[in-house]
């Protein structure tokens, strides 16, 4: 693949955790509290604590819905007519402009058949070969020789963000600002000036692009979306930026925490990595587990648009419906011993990508990147293990969870 080094930025090095209390907050664990609802309800109405407070109820709106069980959630993903995703209009459509991820039938169905074809898996096996092992590999090289690494800071969070930059044919020295640009989008809530900005700096950054691949094309994801059609019809510049908003935060942030989540697992259970390092086939098990049991995203919202019924709960017409996927994915009804991860348990459907018209674009992608990313750790460092000199590694989060330090040691190369 041709990266273009043709448009260089400032490269701004940060912690990538410098932004992380307002991206995923610091809750380490949240389940108990999920079920301690879910078992009084599947359903609930009116603002609740999960561990960081209630938001005030606003009495100008019908009460907010929290739906905590599977079955339940499932119900909501099914009705896309009672319950539309027009709801994420508000925040994050200014600051992305519109996606496929606010959008309902039948403008969501046109709009992500454009941009699909982009990651079918002849493209993605491309990717795989030429692409995500060259990058894992590189970040490896900067740390084997050390026989200890932060795998978070170290792999799981570069190795994403520098993948999405190289599909988009983009110079290397504009990842530390990419990465930047994803998690201030992420935390707009947080903060709406920062994330009002990254939204400017980016739209300038990708017109420029943008005008460069419509002269000169190349093998890149950009090219494809300047040139894509569907039905006669190709997108619009506006469609164009906001698509790639949304995949650079997408891109980044599912990946790099489904992918720590994994590590994470494994490493406080030996049993199950010295498996999965003996058998390469078990990944798929492996990866299906992790997102089951922590999903990277934890929280979807809908927002009613007719009077409805959910699990005996009445849902006011313009209700916001908060569906809580890591919830749904503990549901004591449908899992046996929820809160444990095992990849030997019996596989069912989980809700770990979404689930319905709007399941999650770049599952495949996300899919192929940890396989490529944990097979490599296997292959370079051999059975590594946690650093018994540093403090014990843990998820933590609420929207969004993850590990934020992954130590481990092993036998320097």
């Amino acid at each position: 693949m041709a990266i273009t080094e043709s448009r260089p930025v400032t490269v701004v090095p940060f912690d990538p955790f410098e932004l992380k209390d307002v991206v995923s907050g610091d809750i380490r664990d949240p389940y108990p509290r999920m079920h301690e609802l879910r078992r009084q309800s599947p359903v609930h109405s009116g603002p609740i604590d999960l561990g960081d407070g209630a938001p005030p109820a606003d009495p100008h709106r019908p009460p907010p819905i929290t739906v905590l069980g599977f079955d339940e959630v499932v119900q909501v993903l099914r009705d896309n007519e009672t319950y539309s995703s027009g709801i994420y209009e508000g925040v994050i459509g200014q600051v992305m402009g519109r996606t496929i991820l606010q959008m309902d039938e039948p403008e969501h169905r046109v709009a992500r058949a454009m941009v699909s074809p982009s990651f079918r898996s002849k493209v993605l096996a491309h990717w795989e070969e030429s692409l995500v092992t060259v990058v894992v590999n590189e970040l490896i090289d900067t740390f084997i020789d050390r026989g200890r690494a932060d795998l978070v800071r170290e792999v799981t969070f570069n190795f994403p963000a520098q993948v999405i930059a190289h599909i988009l044919g983009l110079p290397r020295a504009d990842y530390p600002s990419f990465q930047r640009w994803a998690l201030e989008l992420t935390s707009v809530t947080a903060n709406w000036e920062r994330g009002i900005a990254a939204s400017a700096s980016l739209r300038d950054y990708f017109a420029g692009v943008m005008a460069e691949r419509r002269v000169t094309p190349g093998d890149d994801l950009i090219s494809d979306l300047v040139r894509v059609e569907v039905d006669g019809a190709m997108l619009h510049d506006e469609e164009i930026y906001s698509f790639l908003r949304l995949l650079l935060p997408a891109g980044v942030e599912t990946t790099y925490r489904a992918t720590g989540n994994l590590l994470c697992a494994l490493l406080r259970d030996r049993t199950q990595f010295e498996a999965l390092f003996a058998d390469r086939s078990l990944f798929p098990q492996a990866f299906e587990e992790s997102l089951r049991w922590e999903p990277p995203v934890t929280v979807i919202l809908r927002r009613a648009t007719r009077d409805a019924e959910l699990a005996g709960v009445t849902v006011g017409a313009g209700a916001d419906v908060a569906l809580l996927l890591g919830a749904a994915n503990r549901d004591e009804g449908r899992y046996v011993d929820p809160d444990r991860y095992d990849m030997f348990r019996p596989a069912r459907q989980h809700l770990g990508f979404g689930f319905g018209v709007h399941v999650c674009l770049g599952m495949h992608l996300a899919r192929m990147e940890s396989r490529i990313a944990l097979n490599t750790l296997f292959d370079r460092l051999g059975p590594f293990a946690l650093d018994p000199a540093a403090q014990a590694p843990h998820i933590e989060g609420l929207a969004f969870r993850s590990p934020l330090s992954l130590p481990v040691t092993f036998a320097a190369g």
